[in-house]
């Protein structure tokens, strides 16, 4: 078994979690397929509107729900490659929603944040009949997914226009997110937000400001891609001096890749994410004390 741990580890960190090449044997090796309850699903019209529902076995009580935004950078993703995440938060009593959203180049900042925020809607709207309960939504994302849940969260605008608003939503989970990343220096990423013309309001630290939903930030302290000191430190310092309640976690023994990637069983020795999130949702963000053990 450790060989195999090690195996995939390192499978991982060569092709890397954003290049898709090793989620396929993450998901082959995280137990609980038959926890799908809902597959392509649409959300909206275009193709990529779409998304999965995975539910706990136990549907007697109402769970609660997490709508989980995959990375990519904006350019690329699906949201069957990340079945592992929906199988760890049903598994763990958690109602898990995984959308696509639109990529560049059909789309442009801010258009995927309308589409995260239709998915979210969609969420209140209907995840009762996947046996979650809308009053306890939380949005999580990874790096780039990260973002789309951090402007969820802290800029009312998107979801005002699904006649929604952030106290909606509970709390919010941010892995290795880009929060603060002007002026742009990633080549990629430079023409999803108008590179040079990016407009400041694109920035989630912008909009830290009083009365958000609590948020649980987690890093990787050696990311190479997403500076845990700028983004995370900084957003959950940031919220923290505008009153928010802030849970920021740093570990050592992931990446910006692994990091994610430590949700799924098999790598759940890297860290204790899983567990972070679970007790982050079902304390509902700290206001509760549910007692989570640990693997």
């Amino acid at each position: 078994m450790k060989k195999l741990h090690a195996a995939l580890l390192g499978a991982i960190l060569l092709g890397g979690v954003a290049a898709c090449s090793p989620l396929p044997t993450l998901n082959a090796l995280s137990p609980g397929k038959s926890l799908r309850s809902g597959s392509a699903l649409a959300y909206g019209e275009n193709t990529r509107h779409k998304l999965d529902v995975y539910s706990p076995e136990d549907n007697s009580v109402a769970a609660p729900v997490v709508v989980f935004f995959l990375g990519g950078n904006w350019t690329k993703g699906e949201r069957d490659d990340y079945a592992f995440v929906g199988r760890a938060l049903a598994a763990r009593g958690i109602v898990a929603v995984i959308p696509d959203v639109r990529l560049y180049p059909e789309v442009r900042y801010p258009d995927f944040l309308d589409d995260s925020a239709r998915a979210l809607a969609w969420t209140v709207r209907e995840i009762a009949r996947y046996g979650g309960d809308p009053a306890r939504l939380f949005v999580m994302g990874h790096s780039s997914g990260a973002y789309n849940a951090a402007m969820m969260a802290l800029d009312p605008q998107w979801l005002a226009k699904q006649g929604m608003q952030p106290a909606a939503l509970r709390g919010w989970i941010g892995l290795a997110g880009p929060y603060d990343f002007l002026p742009i220096e990633n080549k990629t990423t430079q023409p999803v937000f108008h590179f040079p013309d990016t407009p400041p309001e694109s920035q989630p630290i912008n909009h830290a400001r009083a009365g958000t939903p609590p948020a649980l930030l987690i890093a990787a302290n050696n990311d190479q891609l997403v500076d845990p000191l700028r983004n995370t430190g900084a957003m959950a310092a940031r919220l923290r001096g505008k009153g928010v309640a802030v849970q920021e976690l740093h570990f050592d023994k992931v990446s910006h890749t692994t990091l994610v990637a430590s949700l799924a069983a098999p790598l759940r020795f890297l860290a204790p994410t899983l567990n972070t999130v679970e007790q982050f949702v079902k304390s509902d963000a700290g206001r509760l004390a549910p007692g989570i053990k640990p693997d």
